[in-house]
């Protein structure tokens, strides 16, 4: 064998090695038929979504999920529409009605096309946010809760706390002020540490308040316990009952309050990783903290995150279904499988398929999410491969 085609072999068995986990891991995946057959269903559930907004918006869309017509109300599905009292312009794809219609005579099926694009948008924004915001805890209370937090710090994050409540419940003044002490505090820790760094003893008073408390790790985790106290549904009910109806608030509440899981399987990963050899060279070869967590430590860690955030995006769906149904959910004129839901709840016996298509529909997509995540769970665990 020549010098060339001994390169040549090692560079493919380097690039062979390179795509190996991912192979095994689809390998893995793939003999999971109940998480292959998540996988196809969301995939059509997205294909779905995605058509529906584009064929149920515009000034003229191909299926208009708010057009009227009280003569049609309530049509079985598969029906026909009555060419004599409705206007070509107004009459369903293919004229026909193919989930039927409700008590207004709206076309179900493209209500129905619209609430998979909402529900999709609701599920990724929500899990994103959700995401987001673990990631940062969990990095934060893995990497450095280590570190103890002086009393001053304590004071700033309760001061900037209460300015956020305040601005959020419309209290500006009270906002302003509670910011203002905020900058305060942050104001006296820099005069503190430019008096340390000078050598000299500062008042005894200022002394006082940097003196050690707890720990980043025991801020954050206790944190997280007292988020996890509260049941999500109701925080999530009271809080989007006090703020404007809007589809931006419901994913914003949904990804606020879902973030906690996130946070552990991170922090768990960070406190692992930050223990082994490659974090310790890379510390030693005076790499900042910010590399290290971003490149070497977070794309480690993103196999449970990612399996947390499918499984995640379930949830949101099945969260903004159950407030639709109640009525505090995306507001008219958009439609969701959870308001189409609540419409249907009302003619159970007249009109079952009010109530089954969507109820089906969000069982089907949710338990697809489930298995899907379940599937990937086991496929990039190496500990779970062999069960």
């Amino acid at each position: 064998m020549t010098v060339n085609d001994q390169n040549i072999n090692e560079l493919h068995h380097g690039l062979a090695g390179e795509v190996s986990r991912f192979t095994e891991a689809w390998r893995i995946f793939k003999k999971n038929k109940l998480a292959m057959w998540g996988l196809i269903i969301f995939t059509v559930f997205f294909i779905v979504a995605v058509s529906g907004l584009f064929l149920t918006t515009g000034d003229d869309p191909v299926l208009d999920p708010a057009k009227v017509r009280l003569s049609e109300k309530l049509l079985r599905p598969f029906a026909s529409v009555d060419a004599e009292m409705i206007k070509p312009g107004d009459r369903p794809l293919f004229g026909t009605y193919l989930l039927g219609t409700d008590d207004l005579g709206r076309d179900i099926f493209a209500r129905m096309m619209q609430g998979a694009w909402v529900s999709l948008t609701v599920g990724f924004v929500a899990v994103g946010i959700s995401v987001l915001i673990g990631i940062v805890m969990g990095g934060i209370a893995g990497y450095y809760g280590m570190y103890r937090i002086k009393f001053m710090h304590v004071l700033f994050l309760i001061a900037f706390f209460c300015a956020l409540v305040f601005l959020a419940s419309g209290q500006r003044g009270l906002a302003v002020d509670s910011l203002l002490l905020s900058l305060l505090f942050v104001v006296i820790s820099m005069i503190y540490n430019y008096v340390s760094l000078e050598g000299t003893k500062g008042p005894v008073t200022l002394s006082l308040l940097f003196f050690d408390t707890f720990t980043v790790d025991t801020l954050i985790m206790r944190f997280v316990d007292i988020m996890l106290c509260f049941p999500s549904f109701f925080l999530i009910l009271t809080i989007v009952a006090i703020l404007p109806a809007s589809i931006y608030n419901i994913m914003i509440v949904i990804g606020l309050t879902s973030w906690m899981g996130t946070t552990r399987f991170v922090r768990a990963e960070f406190l692992s990783l930050r223990e082994q050899d490659f974090v310790s060279a890379a510390k030693v070869m005076g790499i900042p903290d910010l590399s290290i967590i971003f490149r070497h430590m977070i794309p480690n860690a993103a196999a449970p995150v990612l399996v947390s955030a499918t499984i995640g995006i379930a949830d949101a769906i099945l969260t903004e279904a159950g407030l639709s149904f109640l009525g505090f959910g995306v507001p008219p004129p958009h439609a969701t499988w959870g308001n189409i839901l609540s419409d249907g709840k009302r003619f159970l016996f007249d009109a079952p398929w009010l109530t089954y298509i969507p109820g089906l529909s969000i069982l089907v997509v949710v338990l697809s999410f489930n298995l899907f995540g379940e599937g990937l769970r086991d496929s990039l665990n190496p500990k779970l491969r062999k069960r």
